[in-house]
């Protein structure tokens, strides 16, 4: 075969082999969609970490912050006096300017329930920051451990109308009547539940005096939203004895 020639069977095979096959790539979309993102941290932990919704400052908020698993339960005196020094200095620190205020808490044995107000989101999430590094160093300090004390994210609740916020403060201040009543290893046979802010409340129709209380440093701050202040009370004080729901 001469140089420059054309072997006849390449050519053939080159002729006749097939065109590689095209096949039909699905478009990607990229952005939110369902599923994405960092996912909770812990087996125990049940608040994902999609963005907070806006708050706007005459909106109360209800805010559920869970204790990660294997800890002390938090329904004794020694863990309560910690708590509500947590909460006493929360309220000399940002709640002293206004910006973040704790206004009412229950304390269940492996959680926390705090109604609470804020500016805006940012000082709701600073606020809230620094409640719990307050509560975390004094119940570590107790316990003679380090380490996270509570589970993951808070959960909040932005409460937008007086029946909603008159629930919020039925269910936070009688939260305990509702794990009793599910044997959840909480005593609630005293007419109010100590382990709240109840004894500091004044919206109960048959008020309750607590002996002692003044020597107690109060734990909360007062409310300024109309919606906890004069709101919910449109719909009725609340019976102290009854459970919630």
């Amino acid at each position: 075969m001469s140089p420059g020639a054309s072997n006849p069977r390449t050519t053939g095979q080159r002729r006749h082999q097939p065109a590689a096959q095209l096949l039909p790539f699905r478009p990607q979309h990229g952005g939110r969609r369902a599923g994405a993102g960092r996912k909770p941290n812990g087996p125990e932990a049940g608040v994902d970490h999609r963005t907070r919704a806006a708050l706007a400052a005459r909106f109360p908020v209800h805010v559920t912050v869970k204790l990660r698993s294997g800890l002390p339960r938090l329904r004794r005196r020694e863990e309560y006096a910690a708590l509500r020094a947590a909460f006493a200095a929360g309220c000399r620190g940002v709640g002293a300017t206004g910006a973040f205020r704790l206004c009412h808490y229950a304390v269940l044995n492996d959680h926390l329930h705090l109604i609470v107000e804020a500016h805006e989101r940012l000082a709701l999430s600073r606020g809230i920051q620094g409640l719990l590094v307050r509560i975390a160093k004094k119940l570590n300090t107790l316990w003679q451990r380090k380490g996270k004390v509570f589970a993951d994210r808070y959960h909040d609740h932005i409460l937008k109308s007086p029946r909603e916020t008159r629930n919020a403060l039925r269910y936070v201040l009688q939260n305990a009547r509702h794990h009793a009543a599910k044997g959840r290893m909480v005593d609630a046979s005293a007419p109010i539940d100590l382990f709240t802010s109840a004894p500091w409340f004044d919206g109960f129709r048959e008020p309750i005096r607590v002996r002692g209380l003044e020597a107690i440093v109060r734990p909360i701050t007062d409310s300024r939203t109309w919606l906890l202040t004069l709101g919910w009370r449109r719909h009725g004080l609340l019976d102290h004895g009854a459970a919630s729901a």
